[in-house]
């Protein structure tokens, strides 16, 4: 068991440094975007092509990673991921890249990168006994969060001293750190045999009539993706908000700031772990996010976006601990894998309608309502401020508001309530 672990550390330590690298290039390739075409459509459809082809991908990767050798897969997914990185660096070396090249080159790190996840996530089980579970279970988000607590005050220190060229570098350097790490760990398991099973429209249909057939979990699998639809808002603009009245380093630090409101609360949920009232917990959370996230776009403040943004990402465990309990104890184990596929998908679809719209809106609706002419700078101007980032500001506080009625609704519907009475 020692050993297994030991390997198990062995891989962890090679994601942990991808993530990392990761974050570096989505920090900086987002910042080049926006000081290139000073727009948040721009930045949204980077952030949507470097997202959709995973998640379309992730099913029909999931099903690869049962059939076939699980690290190997993670080696092309790392390795071959690395090929669009390195089509937008060579694009930069030519020049200033333009907007189609660095799209290109993110969707197709993209689509490799959707190899990775499933078959890490299985490995890791090939590794591990139930015993060690937890544990690593911990040590993958910590990983997984690396992007968000380290890579931006990085990245924002870095692009003090030199450009996103040498962002990119990194990243496709630690490619070889996570390919050396797996074929390590590869190299004392036994390949996974190809095993025939059944369709993948089958189970399909199995995971889909696993949650249609249980109206809370359906009502919660669809208010999941309300909730990353109002995520994925905040998720784009932030950034846009942030730069129209600060540098880069400011706002890498201010999003590592943040984000560690994540850890606290999971700490907390792990001393002292939620046993129930998991509806109300749910309602009460995502009651907090979307004051909080109202909260971050309210000023061109630093202390209260900070303060705000941190109190944002403390709420989410609570949140996602009670959907978790909710659904998975409503759900028959045996269809449990199937549906949960199902349900990472339709979740997601929220993240993918506000990558499309919010960039959009914000610039050519938003914005110009609050820069000089606009009509709604001598009212509501007057609350949150004018300026080029009060737009996406202001479409911020109205995500967070409508999320506050979301979690009002979600508070009051009875067959989301009869779920805890099932899981207890």
């Amino acid at each position: 068991m020692e050993q297994s672990f030991r390997k198990f550390l062995l891989l962890w330590t090679g994601q942990f440094v991808s993530s990392i690298g990761g974050g570096l290039t989505s920090f900086g390739l987002g910042i080049y975007v926006f000081q290139q075409t000073g727009k948040a459509s721009a930045m949204a459809l980077v952030t949507l092509l470097s997202f959709m082809p995973s998640l379309l991908l992730s099913s029909f990767a999931g099903v690869l990673a049962d059939r076939y050798d699980r690290r190997l897969l993670m080696v092309l997914g790392d390795s071959l991921s690395a090929i669009g990185i390195l089509f937008i660096l060579f694009s930069m070396l030519q020049g200033e890249a333009q907007l189609w090249q660095i799209c290109v080159g993110v969707t197709i790190s993209s689509i490799f990168s959707s190899l990775l996840d499933p078959a890490y996530k299985a490995t890791v089980t090939d590794l591990l006994s139930k015993e060690q579970y937890t544990k690593a279970s911990g040590l993958v988000q910590v990983a997984g969060s690396a992007k968000f607590l380290i890579s931006p005050v990085i990245a924002g220190l870095l692009l003090t001293v030199s450009d996103i060229k040498l962002l990119l570098i990194i990243d496709i350097c630690t490619a070889f750190v996570t390919v050396a790490t797996t074929f390590a760990v590869r190299s004392g398991l036994a390949s996974k045999a190809y095993e025939q099973t059944t369709s993948f429209i089958h189970e399909f249909k199995d995971g889909w009539s696993a949650v249609s057939h249980n109206k809370g979990v359906l009502v919660l699998v669809i208010m999941t993706s309300v909730l990353t639809f109002f995520l994925g808002i905040i998720e784009t603009l932030s950034m846009p908000m942030l730069l129209a009245f600060t540098d880069s380093a400011a706002v890498g630090t201010m999003i590592t700031v943040i984000a560690t409101g994540m850890l606290v609360s999971s700490a907390i949920i792990g001393f002292i772990p939620i046993k129930k009232g998991y509806v109300n917990m749910l309602a009460i959370s995502l009651f907090g996010v979307g004051v909080f996230m109202a909260g971050f776009g309210f000023r061109e403040n630093m202390i209260l976006i900070g303060i705000s943004g941190f109190l944002f990402f403390a709420m989410m465990p609570f949140a996602n601990v009670s959907l978790d309990f909710l659904v998975r104890t409503n759900i028959d184990n045996s269809v449990q894998g199937r549906a949960w596929a199902l349900i990472g998908v339709i979740s997601q679809l929220g993240f993918v309608a506000a990558y499309t719209l919010s960039g959009v809106l914000a610039d050519y609706v938003f914005t110009p309502l609050f820069v000089d002419g606009g009509l709604l700078v001598n009212n509501v101007g007057k609350i949150i401020g004018t300026g080029s980032g009060r737009g996406a500001g202001f479409l911020i506080i109205i995500a967070g508001m409508l999320l506050c009625v979301t979690s009002i609704i979600l508070y009051n519907l009875k067959s989301v309530r009869k779920l805890e009475c099932r899981g207890e």
